[in-house]
C-alpha cells in the first residue's frame, strides 16, 4: 500500500493513556480485554474495536493465524475509513 514503516514503533499502553486520549482502538477482543485490564475498566467508553466503526463490527483478521496480510490490510482500511466518517459525522474533526 506504499505506507512506510520508517520511524514507527510500538509502545506499551499505560493507565495514563486512558486520561491522555479520547479514543483507544484495539484490533480484537483480546486487545480490548487487555486494554480494559490496564486501564482498570472503561467508564467513558473510549476503548473500541477498530471495526466498530464499520457496518460489520468484528475482530480484525490476524495474519499470524491466517497468513493473509491483504485481508488484514483491507480490514484496517475499512476500520480507519469508518472511523474517519464517524469523526466527521460527530463533528470531532
Amino acid at each position: 500500500m506504499g505506507i512506510s514503516c520508517k520511524d514507527k514503533r510500538a509502545v506499551l499502553m499505560t493507565r495514563e493513556d486512558y486520561d491522555r486520549y479520547d479514543l483507544l482502538l484495539g484490533a480484537d477482543r483480546y486487545n480490548i480485554r487487555d486494554m480494559n485490564r490496564i486501564c482498570g475498566g472503561d467508564p467513558e467508553d473510549k476503548i473500541r474495536l477498530v471495526l466498530d466503526f464499520t457496518d460489520h463490527p468484528r475482530d480484525i483478521s490476524d495474519p499470524w493465524y491466517t497468513g493473509d496480510f491483504d485481508r488484514t490490510a483491507d480490514d484496517l482500511v475499512r476500520g480507519c475509513s469508518g472511523l474517519l466518517k464517524y469523526l466527521k459525522r460527530e463533528h470531532l474533526i
